[in-house]
């Protein structure tokens, strides 16, 4: 049980980033010889991305063992309570990295590579990166494009320059909402657990979660106006769930900066109206992508 709580099994919701072009691709309703193997391989895709992230979550963790000791929260964890072992903990990162790149093989050469850059970029995080203030977040955030980038390789599809973009804005959004949310949670302690939380303060953060979340909308906006997305679903009406959109990014926007979480991860799985507005604009953007296949009909729209 100590392993599996290492390996941070909560976190791994971070990584549905890989299933976006399953349902932007148009790969989700179809046929089911095309149907099945694309989802099959986002699922393997997933799985991959999970292990390759617990093997960083892992390894982080027993870098981070004695900071984490002064945590509230983080001081609970296995690794810094010494309840599991640095040598183990070693191993089962190892095995976590081994798996994911064995795995992401088999799922194509191009899919091997992206998860070889993450972890490579990740452990680079862990040794030097997460000590620079902005840079922190910004690889953070790239993290998470590689998710969206391999889960339209491993699906066989084009993904779009504007999802991309819009993926690197929301997560850094998401980057600097954790910030901001260590700040509230640690108060005059925060630079004592991370060194780079000396340069943010609660004002910047602030500034900085209304720059990235406007960006991330805007792209959004961009994206569902372009003239290839109309090419691809024959309808801009993606645009029409804008205010869904709106209504998730400010509520969590609002309750990261009054410090009702010790996270994103926390939030979006415990705010009810957070998912369902969440699960909500999911269903809408299925709804208008295969509506020619659902039988849906917008009178025009």
């Amino acid at each position: 049980m100590k392993f599996l709580q290492i390996m941070r099994p909560l976190h791994w919701t971070k990584n549905v980033f890989v299933f976006a072009a399953l349902i932007f691709g148009k790969k989700l309703i179809g046929p089911i010889d095309e149907v099945l193997p694309a989802v099959f391989s986002a699922i393997g895709g997933f799985f991959c991305f999970s292990l390759a992230a617990s093997a960083i979550y892992i390894f982080n963790d027993i870098i981070d063992r004695e900071t984490d000791s002064l945590h509230p929260e983080k001081s609970q964890r296995p690794i810094a309570a010494g309840t599991v072992t640095v040598g183990s903990a070693q191993a089962v990162s190892v095995l976590c990295a081994v798996a994911a790149i064995l795995g992401s093989y088999l799922l194509g050469s191009k899919f091997v590579i992206i998860i070889l850059i993450y972890i490579g970029l990740m452990v680079l995080y862990s040794l030097l990166l997460k000590r620079v203030m902005i840079l922190d977040c910004v690889v953070i955030s790239v993290g998470f494009c590689l998710r969206a980038i391999a889960g339209a390789v491993v699906v066989g599809v084009f993904i779009s320059p504007w999802l991309i973009i819009c993926t690197f804005a929301l997560c850094l959004f998401l980057a600097f909402s954790k910030r901001r949310s260590e700040i509230a949670q640690l108060g005059e302690n925060s630079e004592a657990y991370r060194k780079t939380l000396a340069g943010y303060t609660p004002e910047l953060l602030a500034h900085m979660l209304d720059v990235t979340s406007g960006l991330a909308i805007v792209c959004f906006l961009l994206y569902a106006m372009d003239t290839r997305t109309l090419d691809i679903f024959g309808t801009n009406n993606l645009v029409y769930t804008t205010p869904m959109v709106l209504y998730c990014v400010f509520r969590f926007s609002a309750l990261i900066q009054k410090g009702k979480y010790s996270g994103p991860v926390q939030l979006m799985l415990s705010d009810r109206p957070f998912q369902f507005g969440f699960v909500l604009w999911v269903l809408a953007c299925i709804g208008i992508i295969y509506a020619d296949k659902l039988g849906i009909s917008f009178g025009g729209i």
